[in-house]
């Protein structure tokens, strides 16, 4: 009887992956005007970031927090340094994925239209 649910099992995850083998090779491959509109919506998306990164930066540096408790004055100073940390964080995520896509794209404009042996 546990025969008989093993191969029910065995045969479900054979068809699963032959299923996803077919779609996977009938998937259309992403041509180098994906890799530029790519490339130009993160780039856009970093200097978004910059521009906020630095207001953040320039408000912070003017509207320094003056509070008579240590803890508190510790508290916002923690606080300061998230936020600007997440914004740079964020400029620098976009810019590198920004450069890479503008690399693949150049690749992809000299790439052979052969498939791949793999």
């Amino acid at each position: 009887m546990s025969d008989s649910k093993n191969s029910s099992f065995e045969t479900a995850d054979a068809g699963s992956a032959t299923t996803s083998l077919a779609d996977t090779a009938a998937t259309p491959r992403k041509g180098p005007l994906s890799f530029l509109s790519g490339a130009i919506t993160s780039g856009l998306f970093a200097w978004l970031c910059l521009i906020l990164s630095q207001k953040t930066v320039t408000y912070f540096a003017l509207h320094s927090p003056n509070y008579s408790s240590a803890i508190a004055q510790s508290i916002a100073s923690g606080f300061k340094t998230l936020v600007i940390g997440m914004c740079f964080l964020a400029t620098f995520s976009f810019a590198f994925i920004g450069f890479g896509l503008t690399l693949v794209f150049i690749r992809s404009l000299f790439a052979s239209k052969e498939p791949d042996a793999a």
